[in-house]
């Protein structure tokens, strides 16, 4: 129980990582603030439930800052404070640079990045007043590597790093680390909808010869929301199977 009583509030958990890194942070014992932008997550917090876990759930667009103040609010007074962060929501967005639309561009920019930035504005003051947090938000291997297509995509990606560091020396007096972490391809919706012959292709490219699971990635999640984690801040995890370079 390596999250015993802890609060997490996961953004995009009703599907892919987000949903496996709920289910594992209830195994772990904690209790679970579930985002999404779609309703999904009315059954999977009700299957939560079943099953002993506690969870609720809020249909929040992170995009709207708004409307994540008031759910970080609603979430806070349920269930008394929030421990954990994890900024997972994302979307893409692929385009080539010369063919890509302003709309591709801002739609990208606007969930994984300023979506980020919202999340971790609203929660960081009750992490402080805790003295307590973890936070932790979804990089990219490609913002590491690059790849092509995806512009908006890397530069999201990107800009999280790097506000993981400063996030990491502005919040580490009150008790709170930041890191992220760097998924390569994971099987989730979102990259099983790539055409098959871009898949195969990657293969060669990932050492240990497969592409990674949501469990996999929520493992990284765990260990750095974790008390053994509590010396580790401003860091980029690399999950990807050895993938970057």
């Amino acid at each position: 129980m390596r999250l015993n009583g802890k609060i997490a509030l996961i953004t995009g958990g009703a599907n892919g990582i987000g949903l496996a890194t709920a289910e594992r942070f209830a195994r772990e014992g904690a209790k679970i603030i579930l985002w999404d932008v779609s309703d999904k997550g009315i059954e999977v917090v009700e299957r939560l439930g079943r099953e002993g876990y506690e969870a609720i759930f809020k249909q929040v667009s992170v995009t709207d800052q708004g409307e994540v103040e008031q759910a970080v609010a609603e979430g806070r007074e349920y269930f008394g404070r929030i421990d954990i962060l994890i900024n997972n929501a994302g979307i893409t967005r692929d385009r080539t640079l010369l063919k890509m639309s302003k709309q591709e561009w801002d739609d990208v920019i606007g969930v994984n990045l300023t979506g980020v930035f919202n999340c971790t504005q609203a929660v960081a003051p009750v992490m402080k007043e805790q003295s307590y947090g973890r936070i932790v938000s979804a990089s990219s291997n490609v913002a590491i590597r690059g790849n092509y297509g995806q512009t908006n995509y890397v530069a999201t990606k990107s800009a999280i790093i790097g506000m993981t560091k400063v996030w990491a020396m502005e919040l580490g007096r009150y008790g709170i680390t930041a890191n992220c972490i760097a998924p390569g391809f994971i099987h989730t919706a979102m990259t099983d909808a790539m055409p098959e012959e871009v898949r195969k292709q990657s293969i060669p490219h990932i050492p240990l010869g497969r592409w990674g699971f949501p469990e996999d990635i929520a493992s990284g999640y765990l260990y750095l929301s974790s008390d053994e984690a509590s010396f580790v801040s401003g860091i980029c995890l690399t999950i990807d199977g050895g993938a970057a370079r």
